[in-house]
């Protein structure tokens, strides 16, 4: 077990006790409680090994999936996703008697998180523990202790019922960080090899992510995508072509590409990993307009659940077609010492990650909150990269898919078609009915 950077430690105890008194009705008090867990929750991926962007995004899309099902059933108009997600049956009845909505999804979350984030260090469990102190203390205020009693219990109780369901999926366990002890390339000249030095990256990342059930998709491989590029080593060809693109381009960023470059990048232990990021993007906007429980609740399960679904998607469609990566052509056939602006990731190309789950993101918070939606994202304004600002959340979807090109680690194809993955499986989260209508 990998103990939390100090700097985790920092940032974590600092986001403790900056936790406001009570204040507000009980709908504000249930909001609060839900964006302090959540903040927590995006400390914890920076900052434990096992959560590469796909793991990451089923913690997410769990963690979201609860939050709802606490008060589902609760109140007038949450209906229960039971019977509409892969394998989700009806969950535990409310006891008789008063049950207070933002205790129930304290005690959910109290209850999930530490399950989901386990394997987590010793700072990061102290944090846990520690909020879920603070909170429980800041809700119970006011509130008759066996109404608070009764609905702790329940939450937890939502979250046994939510936990169980999760084990089932196939992504429950993690080894070895997601890299196979065991592994064969595909054998072919356009096969996917290691491109990273390290021991342990000479195999590719979760090469079965794409069977992992997903939420809303009736299957991974719901989201096809056509083939890539025909693959080819003549001067002339289109994957050639796509291949100069990617490295005359990288001889020749201007100073916003690169900064935009590293805006997206969002890598494992150094950022809240691509899905994360768009989680952050959402408690901006949710403290920005208090936006009140429930739909903020809906706005982060829905978000969650596509961002799961979307690297299910785009694994499924990363190993079916094995594509190297523009380092590997472009070193072999074009450059020999060109290297990349950013770190190539250790698995295949197409399509992009980033564009999948941008796209789906951005196609979920735009039937939410409506388009054109201007917004300023600061989610690394803390780690020198300022604000950015954006006319919609399509606009911010395709700055992060081209963003991994000009980082030279993805060709065109792989984000254009990673956009249109994207919107696809949005469909399915969209499609889900969290009211009564």
């Amino acid at each position: 077990m990998q103990m939390l950077r100090i700097t985790a430690a920092a940032v974590l105890a600092a986001a403790l006790l900056a936790l406001p008194a009570a204040a507000g009705g009980r709908d504000d008090a249930a909001r609060a409680a839900l964006t302090d867990w959540y903040r927590l929750v995006l400390e914890l991926v920076r900052h434990t090994p096992t959560y590469s962007p796909p793991v990451a995004a089923r913690a997410l899309g769990y963690l979201g999936v609860a939050a709802w099902e606490a008060e589902a059933g609760g109140e007038a108009g949450r209906r229960s996703l039971a019977g509409q997600l892969n394998g989700l049956g009806e969950g535990p009845a409310r006891a008789a008697g008063a049950h207070d909505a933002a205790l129930v999804l304290h005690g959910a979350l109290a209850a999930a998180v530490p399950v989901l984030f386990a394997n987590t260090g010793p700072t990061g469990q102290r944090a846990m523990a520690a909020m879920a102190a603070r909170i429980g203390a800041r809700l119970a205020e006011g509130v008759a202790p066996e109404v608070a009693a009764r609905s702790l219990a329940h939450g937890r109780a939502v979250a046994a019922h939510i936990l169980a369901w999760a084990a089932a999926d196939g992504g429950a366990v993690v080894e070895n960080m997601g890299f196979p002890l065991v592994w064969t390339s595909g054998g072919r000249p356009e096969s996917w090899v290691p491109t990273s030095l390290i021991v342990q990256q000479q195999t590719p990342l979760l090469p079965l992510w794409g069977d992992v059930r997903p939420f809303a998709m009736p299957a991974g491989g719901a989201c096809p995508l056509p083939p890539p590029t025909a693959y080819s080593e003549v001067p002339g060809s289109a994957f050639h072509a796509e291949a100069v693109e990617v490295w005359q381009v990288s001889r020749a960023l201007t100073e916003e590409q690169k900064l935009v470059a590293r805006f997206w990048s969002d890598d494992p232990m150094l950022s809240p990993t691509p899905p994360g990021h768009w989680i952050a993007i959402a408690l901006q906007i949710i403290d920005r307009d208090a936006i009140d429980d429930g739909r903020a609740r809906e706005i982060l399960a829905r978000l969650g659940i596509a961002l799961a679904d979307s690297f299910i998607a785009c694994w499924h469609s990363k190993y079916a077609y094995d594509l190297l990566r523009p380092v590997t052509y472009i070193n072999r056939l074009i450059d020999p010492g060109w290297q990349p602006y950013l770190i190539t990731p250790p698995f295949p190309e197409y399509p992009s990650g980033h564009s999948t789950e941008s796209a789906a993101a951005a196609a979920v918070l735009t039937a939410l909150l409506g388009a054109p939606f201007a917004f300023e994202d600061a989610t690394h304004e803390d780690d020198g990269l300022g604000v950015r600002a954006f006319a919609s959340f399509r606009a911010a979807a395709e700055e992060a898919g081209i963003s991994r090109l000009w980082g030279g680690i993805h060709f065109r194809a792989a984000v254009e078609r990673g956009l249109d993955q994207g919107d696809c499986v949005a469909a399915h989260a969209i499609a889900l009915r969290f009211g009564e209508g």
